[in-house]
């Protein structure tokens, strides 16, 4: 009788058969690159609100009346304008880094020109290449915040544009504090510059270096089209409302608030740091709720803070509402940036230069829109409009699967 059978090893279950390893996901991006991002938003925001302590020396040294300076003003959005929309192709050819430090580097080489410019003719042409030099470093660091944001699996986004809102303060505080120090006007704007530039040189070594693989080959400018229209409309709408609570909250806190002049910046203040707030705890608010879930609570909640405004019967309680709007708008844009890079309509550096570009329209519309509406009727109804926008955005959610 043949026994081989009993000393031949049966073969294993197939239940309990070895698994092969898993080839482990390799990530481009980590730690590093994190910070660096962090760091092409703070010198962005550095740059971009230094500029505001600036305008009336410039304005006195142009010779030019507050009609003219609105015009030369918008020689900085035209700028910005006409870079943003090149820029993601650019950065899918060339990589991040190159644009972001070109970009970045040149507004550094600029914005002393802004303190200098002798005449109007000349404060015009360093206003539009400082516009062109800051929205293109705009487009660029945002491209690089949604790749490293893919990489690294969670929300990030909230918390890069919150960096930019404190480079805002860090800017204007700072330049304020060396004028009102009574340093000249000339060496307070070189030694910003020198600051946003070495914050740019620590961002440098960890920029992305690579060309977008999938992108590179592409046009070097596509019309908007699918859910991009849709995320950029959304943008507008929140820049809009933004740029309005800029340029119109004092004049409403003085005009209708009863705050004297000195107090009517304490509305954009209480926005802004509100803002701040939210943005630096937005990703673990986005990580826990959802993207779809902010978008409907954060513009029922600026709405709330635009009614609240409307309908305050002291300036105390309009201030309040200026807090909310602040808390309320501080991660919609974020989300909607996260959005346009999942989207699969456009590729996303396109993507994100169509939104930039649509949503800086509407900070520049913002406050002239604004101005008509009161002109009209009242600054009231001005801003009982921009609630309507923001539940809009609350309303929309819904239809808007790419922020799931």
């Amino acid at each position: 009788m043949n026994n081989s059978s009993a000393t031949t090893p049966l073969p294993a279950p197939r239940c309990c058969a070895p698994t092969p390893p898993r080839k482990p996901i390799l990530k481009t991006t980590g730690l590093k690159q994190r910070i660096s991002t962090r760091l092409a938003f703070l010198a962005a925001g550095m740059a971009m609100s230094a500029w505001a302590p600036l305008v009336p020396y410039a304005q006195a040294r142009a010779g030019v009346e507050q009609g003219q300076l609105g015009l030369l003003l918008l020689c900085l959005g035209i700028g910005s304008l006409l870079a943003m929309p090149v820029t993601g192709a650019l950065a899918a050819r060339f990589g991040c880094r190159r644009i972001v430090l070109a970009s970045g580097l040149g507004c550094c080489a600029v914005f002393p020109f802004l303190a200098i410019a002798p005449g109007a003719a000349t404060l015009a042409v360093a206003l539009f290449l400082f516009g062109a030099t800051i929205g293109t470093l705009d487009v660029a660091m945002n491209i690089q915040a949604v790749i490293v944001e893919k990489d690294y699996g969670g929300s990030l986004m909230s918390g890069f544009h919150g960096l930019f809102s404190v480079g805002g303060i860090v800017g204007a505080g700072s330049m304020t504090l060396m004028l009102w120090a009574g340093m000249g006007i000339v060496p307070a704007a070189l030694a910003m510059a020198v600051a946003v530039a070495l914050v740019l040189l620590g961002a440098g070594p960890h920029l992305l270096r690579e060309p977008i693989a999938a992108e590179r080959d592409g046009p070097m400018l596509v019309m908007p089209h699918g859910s991009v229209i849709f995320i950029g409309a959304l943008c507008g709408v929140v820049f809009l409302a933004e740029g309005a609570v800029l340029d119109w909250s004092a004049v409403f806190l003085t005009s209708a608030g009863g705050l004297s002049a000195g107090q009517g910046g304490l509305g954009y203040a209480a926005f802004a740091c509100a803002m701040t707030i939210g943005r630096l705890n937005g990703d673990r608010i986005v990580q826990r709720w959802g993207g779809r879930r902010v978008l409907l609570l954060g513009g029922l909640g600026a709405a709330a803070g635009f009614f609240a405004v409307v309908l305050a019967s002291s300036p105390w309680l309009a201030l309040l509402g200026f807090v909310l709007i602040g808390f309320g708008a501080s991660n919609i844009v974020p989300v909607l940036f996260t959005a346009a890079g999942n989207q699969k309509d456009m590729p996303a550096s396109m993507a994100i230069s169509a939104i930039t570009t649509i949503g800086y329209a509407g900070i520049l519309a913002g406050p002239a829109l604004i101005g008509l509406i009161a002109h009209a009727s009242s600054l009231h109804l001005a801003f009982t409009g921009l609630a309507c926008g923001m539940l809009l955005i609350a309303a929309s959610t819904p239809l808007h699967k790419p922020v799931e």
